[in-house]
């Protein structure tokens, strides 16, 4: 190959192989301030059912936005002080060792409102095959 186009190459090479990692993230991750990290998946006892859990951490002053689930969302919020947005209820802000329980389907949205980081265990007891997330506005 010629020493002029191998920076080419490699340019191309490169942009190829950043987005197929952007397009291959999970949506959640693709927000800036938002980093979710897979912890388990297993399937249960139920047919077309699996438990999947989830850290996500999200940065001083980040939201992620409207959002459902195909299935039931156990939140455990680790640290910081994270308003959740569920609908048909008011907004409640929960800090490190509260809990909450959002039903499936219901859109719902979550916001760091504390001057630290702050994380939740989220546990869902959902569909297999159907994204574990779906935007919504």
């Amino acid at each position: 190959m010629s020493h002029r186009l191998l920076p080419a190459v490699r340019v191309l090479a490169s942009a190829a192989v950043l987005a197929a990692n952007i397009l291959t993230l999970p949506a959640a991750a693709q927000s800036t301030g938002v980093t979710r990290t897979d912890l388990q998946r297993h399937d249960l006892g139920a047919p077309g059912r699996e438990a999947v859990q989830v850290r996500v951490d999200l940065a001083p002053g980040v939201a992620f936005g409207r959002h459902t689930h195909p299935g039931e969302e156990i939140v455990y919020v680790l640290a910081g002080a994270i308003e959740y947005d569920v609908e048909g209820k008011p907004p409640a802000t929960l800090k490190a060792g509260d809990v909450l329980f959002i039903p499936a389907g219901t859109v719902h949205a979550a916001r760091n409102v504390g001057r630290d980081a702050a994380s939740e265990l989220a546990t869902y007891i959902v569909e297999k095959d159907k994204p574990l997330l779906t935007l919504t506005k």
